[in-house]
């Protein structure tokens, strides 16, 4: 990783070394990355809910992903110049407004039912979460002391993960426990136009309560934290460039430019097709599920199986922390991308029950994909790891894009058979992985939190 300058302002280096961790900033930093992950999440048990609501087909559907990751990628650079401006901790509370101003755009595209007015609060809320991602990243390296940064981003991306783990048990009791049963695409058709929108307002009506309580903890927070007294700016600017997603379009403008780095461009791809991969298959379990062919399980109940999903990797990276400490990190990236390979083509050959477990499981194998990819692609990229970085976390513009070409091949082929597509990401992140293991480069830096 490119080394800062050094300020002695900046905590943890020069006169202000700290011999702890400022224990504030950090909870305020874990709440932050449960909240980001858990309602990331909970859009998985939101897209099979609007889907039955709306009559979408599973192309439709991925709009969802769509426009809610493509917000990372249109709204991170103004994010970035949010944060030089006004420092990380007013970003942050900025951002927490702008999230709870997002759930609160759940109520009137509820009380409409009109789809895309949730579009819109999606938009609106992951506009929110990039800004304060943006923010939070940086600033949990400098709130202790330097050698201790990638384990703090590394718990910090634990709680991350509590998030997705706890949302769809929360999501399915709140959201779809709540719901009438769900009528078929050609029996909403045979509604007239008063009869639809009468079904389509009722079962929306279960979002209001859900994201009204997320917006007010939101907002509370926002609140709490613009009254902690936390350090506003590090003045350690480097730190911002290393996480600010859009900034890697400013390489296109240099003589020597990141786009030059064979090993960040490959390890790019590598983040855009484990986001899409894992996105792809977070987003359209809870239908798998309901496949006569696979467990012909209700919306009710497999929203309460995808915690095994995302309790997985929630697992997993707590597992593949303390592995990676002793084990060199392609041969383990390899292995699990095989492993994640594997299983999800034996849920292509398979069905029942069996298929349905082969696709949870996957979960565990992604738990540690992020931060080893980021690693590997940023490997001996000196003076241009910063840009590097940018680069990699821009990538995660694929779970916005291969979850709808999922969604388009679901409709063509089916959805069990469209499960093709994260297949061949995990092919690719293999390659990757083999590729990697035989560079003879050393690092030493620092991994960010993933987005999910």
């Amino acid at each position: 990783m490119a080394v800062p300058t050094q300020n002695v302002t900046a905590p943890g280096i020069g006169g202000d070394y700290q011999i702890r961790t400022d224990t504030r900033a950090m909870t305020v930093a874990t709440a932050l990355f449960f909240m980001v992950g858990f309602l990331t999440c909970l859009n998985d048990v939101l897209s099979p809910h609007l889907k039955s609501i709306f009559g979408l087909n599973y192309q439709q559907t991925q709009y969802i992903p769509l426009f809610f990751f493509g917000s990372y990628f249109v709204f991170s650079y103004p994010a970035g110049m949010l944060v030089e401006k006004l420092g990380y901790k007013r970003t942050m509370v900025a951002g927490l407004f702008v999230m709870a101003a997002g759930a609160l755009a759940f109520l009137p595209a509820a009380r409409f039912a009109q789809f895309p007015l949730f579009l819109v609060a999606d938009v609106i809320l992951a506009a929110g979460m990039t800004v304060v991602q943006v923010a939070i990243n940086p600033y949990v390296t400098v709130i202790g002391p330097a050698r201790e940064a990638a384990s703090r981003l590394n718990l910090a991306q634990a709680f991350n993960s509590v998030g997705t783990f706890v949302a769809p048990l929360i999501g399915t009791t709140l959201i779809l426990r709540n719901a009438a049963a769900p009528v078929s695409a050609e029996r909403l058709n045979l509604m007239s136009a008063v009869q639809r929108q009468f079904y389509r307002a009722e079962q929306a009506s279960t979002v209001r309560l859900p994201y009204l309580l997320i917006a007010l903890a939101l907002a509370l927070l926002g609140l709490a934290l613009a009254a902690v007294k936390l350090r506003p700016t590090t003045g350690v600017s480097e730190h911002t460039q290393d996480f600010r997603p859009g900034a890697f379009s400013e390489a296109l403008y240099q003589s020597d430019s990141i786009w030059r780095q064979k090993w960040a461009l490959l390890g790019a791809l590598g983040i855009f097709t484990y986001v899409g991969a894992e996105v792809s298959i977070g987003n359209l379990l809870i239908n798998f599920m309901g496949l006569p062919a696979i467990a012909a399980m209700p919306e009710t109940s497999a929203g309460y199986y995808l915690m095994f999903y995302w309790g997985g990797a929630m697992t997993g990276r707590f597992i593949g922390s303390a592995v990676l400490q002793r084990v060199r990190t392609a041969p383990v990236l390899s292995g699990v991308a095989i492993g994640a390979f594997t299983l999800v083509v034996l849920s292509l050959l398979t069905a029942g029950h069996f298929a349905m477990f082969a696709l949870l499981a996957v979960g565990l194998c992604n738990s540690i994909m992020f931060p080893s990819i980021f690693t590997l692609g940023i490997e001996g990229l000196g003076a241009l790891t910063s840009k590097g970085s940018s680069l990699l976390i821009s990538a995660i513009l694929g779970g916005a894009l291969i979850p709808e070409l999922q969604g388009k091949l679901a409709d063509t082929i089916g959805l069990h058979r469209s499960f093709i597509i994260p297949a061949v990401c995990y092919i690719y992140i293999a390659v990757f992985a083999i590729a990697s293991a035989r560079r003879k480069v050393s690092y030493d830096g620092i991994i960010p939190a993933e987005p999910v």
